[in-house]
C-alpha cells in the first residue's frame, strides 16, 4: 500500500508555483532549541519536553492566536518522536480524507512500527459528524491527534473528542519574541535573508513589530516585502526606512472574530473598564472594536444597557446620553459617528455608579419566581364596578396626592411584608433618592 505523504513539507524552502516559499515558511524552527515562545509549554521541564524527552504523546489540542507556531510545534514533536507525520486542513479534507489518514496509520504501524501523529489545522472547522470520526482511532491509539485552533475548544470541540486530548493554550508573542525572530531572519543565510546586505533602521524595526500583533508569519513576511521594496544603494545595501516598512505592511485587519470568542472578550473588557471608571481603557476596547469592523449599533446597544445597570439612578442623564448617542450615530453614520459614541463612553466611565435598581429587579424576580401568583392587596386593587366595590376592592386606599404627595400603606402582597429590594447607594443622585425614601420611612406609621 502506498504511503500518504504529508500536504506538504513544512520545512522545504522550494514550491513547483513559485520556487521559494515565502520567508515566514523558510524560517519555521527545526527543534525546540531554534522554537520562540511559549516557554510555558516548551521550555525546561515543561510539558512538551517531558513528552519529548519520554517520547510518550497524549493527544493534544492547541489553542492560540494565528503566527505562534502551533504548526511548527506539532512538526518539531513528530520529528523529535521519529513519528510518521500526516498534516491537513479542516477547510478542505472531509470524513473521506480521514479514512485515508486511517489506512494510511495502519501500514506504518504495520511496516514500520511508527507511530502516526496527525495533525488538524483549524480543526474547529469540523463539523460533529468529522470530529467524532476521529474518536475510536484516538482512543485506541491508531493516531495520535494534535490539533490546532484559533477558537475556544470548549465551544467549537465536540466534548467527547475534547475529552481525550489535552488543551494546550499558546500565547500571543510578544516583541522581545518577534525581535529575535526577526535578527534570526536577518542572519541566517540558508534560509533567510543573510546573504543580502540589509540595515533595519530602529523605528522600522519596531514598527513592523508594533503591526504585527504578536504573529510572527505576519512579521517574517512583512519583513521581507520591505526588504524587496527596498532599493540597493550604491555599495548595495538595502537599507529599510519606517516609510517603507509602513508601505510593506499597508493595513493589518485586526484579529476580531464577531462570532467568534474574541468578540466577547473584548467587549467584556470594554463593559468592565466602563464600570471601573476607566475612561482611557473604555475608549481603548471602543477604538479596538470599530476599527476591527464591529457593528456600531451592537456597541450602542451595550452602552445603553450599561447605562441603566450599572449607572441607574446615580446619574439618571446616563441613559439619556447613551439613547441619544445611538440615534446620532444613525444620523451622522460613518466615518465621523465614532465621535457621539466616543463621548458617550467617556461619559458613562467618568458617571458615579449604582446597580441598585438592577439588583432589586432580581431580588424581586426571586420572590415572584418562588412564592408565584400571590393576591393583590384588595385595599389597592382597582374598583371600576358596583360588584366589585361591594367585594371590598380598593376599600381603605389612601390616595397620596391628598396627604401631601405621601402617605404610609402596603402596596405589597400580604405573603411578602416588610420587603425591601431596591437599596440607593450613596454614589451620585442615588444619594438624593437614599435620602427621599429614609424620610418616607420615618413618617410612617405602622402598617394594618
Amino acid at each position: 500500500m502506498a504511503i500518504k505523504k504529508p500536504e506538504r513539507d513544512l520545512f522545504s524552502t522550494k514550491t513547483e508555483s513559485t520556487g521559494r516559499q515565502p520567508l515566514s515558511d523558510r524560517m519555521r524552527p527545526r527543534s525546540l532549541h531554534e522554537f520562540v515562545g511559549q516557554e510555558h509549554l516548551v521550555g525546561p521541564n515543561r510539558i512538551l519536553q517531558r513528552f519529548i524527552e519520554n517520547k510518550d504523546l497524549i493527544s493534544l489540542i492547541f489553542w492560540g492566536p494565528p503566527g505562534v507556531g502551533k504548526t511548527t510545534l506539532a512538526f518539531i514533536i513528530a520529528q523529535a518522536m521519529n513519528a510518521h507525520f500526516i498534516s491537513f486542513s479542516a477547510v478542505l479534507s472531509g470524513v473521506k480524507d480521514i479514512r485515508g489518514v486511517i489506512e494510511d496509520a495502519r501500514s506504518q504501524h504495520k511496516y514500520y512500527h511508527k507511530k502516526t501523529i496527525l495533525f488538524v489545522d483549524e480543526i474547529h472547522r469540523f463539523n460533529k459528524a468529522q470530529q467524532d470520526a476521529f474518536l475510536h482511532h484516538v482512543e485506541d491509539g491508531t493516531i495520535t491527534l494534535i490539533g490546532a485552533t484559533t477558537e475556544n475548544p470548549s465551544f467549537e470541540i465536540n466534548a467527547p473528542l475534547l475529552s481525550r486530548c489535552k488543551v494546550l493554550m499558546l500565547k500571543q508573542l510578544t516583541g522581545d519574541h518577534l525581535k529575535t525572530i526577526m535578527t534570526h531572519a536577518l542572519a541566517d543565510k540558508e534560509r533567510g535573508l543573510g546573504n543580502l546586505p540589509v540595515e533595519i533602521q530602529n523605528d522600522a524595526c519596531d514598527s513592523i513589530i508594533r503591526s504585527s500583533y504578536g504573529d510572527a508569519r505576519i512579521m517574517l513576511n512583512t519583513l521581507e516585502t520591505a526588504v524587496m521594496l527596498a532599493k540597493p544603494d550604491k555599495e548595495g545595501k538595502r537599507v529599510v526606512t519606517l516609510e517603507i516598512a509602513r508601505e510593506s505592511m499597508q493595513k493589518r485587519v485586526l484579529l476580531y472574530d464577531k462570532a467568534g470568542e474574541e468578540h466577547y472578550n473584548v467587549i467584556s473588557v470594554f463593559i468592565k473598564s466602563m464600570r471601573g471608571s476607566d475612561p482611557d481603557a473604555a475608549l481603548y476596547w471602543l477604538a479596538r472594536m470599530l476599527e476591527a469592523g464591529e457593528d456600531p449599533l451592537f456597541i450602542a446597544r451595550r452602552m445603553i444597557i450599561f447605562a441603566s445597570e450599572d449607572i441607574g439612578n446615580a446619574d439618571p442623564a446616563a441613559l439619556q446620553l447613551a439613547i441619544a448617542a445611538r440615534d446620532a450615530f444613525h444620523f451622522v453614520g460613518l466615518p465621523e459617528g465614532w465621535i457621539p459614541l466616543a463621548q458617550c463612553v467617556a461619559y458613562l466611565a467618568c458617571a458615579p455608579k449604582s446597580n441598585a435598581s438592577y439588583m432589586a429587579y432580581l431580588e424581586a424576580l426571586k420572590d415572584v419566581r418562588e412564592y408565584g401568583v400571590l393576591p393583590v392587596p384588595f385595599h389597592v386593587r382597582n374598583a371600576p364596578t358596583p360588584l366589585m366595590k361591594n367585594l371590598g376592592y380598593g376599600k381603605g386606599y389612601q390616595y397620596p396626592h391628598s396627604f401631601g404627595g405621601y402617605v404610609a400603606q402596603n402596596y405589597m402582597p400580604e405573603e411578602l411584608p416588610g420587603r425591601e429590594y431596591y437599596r440607593p447607594t450613596d454614589n451620585g443622585y442615588d444619594k438624593v433618592i437614599k435620602e427621599r425614601l429614609q424620610s418616607y420611612k420615618k413618617g410612617r406609621k405602622p402598617l394594618q
